[in-house]
C-alpha cells in the first residue's frame, strides 16, 4: 500500500535527521513509526475494560488505605483576620 503525505519541510528535516541517526532511510523510518503507533497500546494506569477482576482489585486497594487518615484533622481555620504564618 502506498500513502502520500504532505508534511512541513521542518518536519521532514527532523524525520530525516532521526532516520539517519538510526541508520535507516527516511521511508523505512516513517513506516516503522507508523507501525509502532498502531501497535502501541494507549496508556491507562487503570484499565477496567481489560481486567475482569478490576473491581475486586480496586476494593482491595481502597481497603488497604481505609482508616489511615482517621487521626488527621483536615478542618481549617475559617477566620478572615490576618495571622502570621510560621513556615519553619
Amino acid at each position: 500500500m502506498s500513502i502520500t503525505l504532505e508534511i512541513r519541510p521542518e518536519v521532514e528535516a527532523e524525520l530525516s535527521r532521526k532516520a539517519s541517526l538510526s541508520g535507516r532511510d527516511l521511508a523505512g523510518y516513517v513506516v516503522d513509526l507508523l507501525e509502532s503507533a498502531v501497535h502501541k497500546p494507549a496508556y491507562s494506569p487503570l484499565a477496567p475494560d481489560d481486567d475482569p477482576d478490576f473491581g475486586k482489585k480496586l476494593i482491595a486497594v481502597c481497603a488497604m488505605v481505609r482508616g489511615l487518615t482517621d487521626d488527621v484533622d483536615f478542618s481549617r481555620d475559617r477566620s478572615t483576620t490576618w495571622r502570621p504564618l510560621d513556615i519553619a
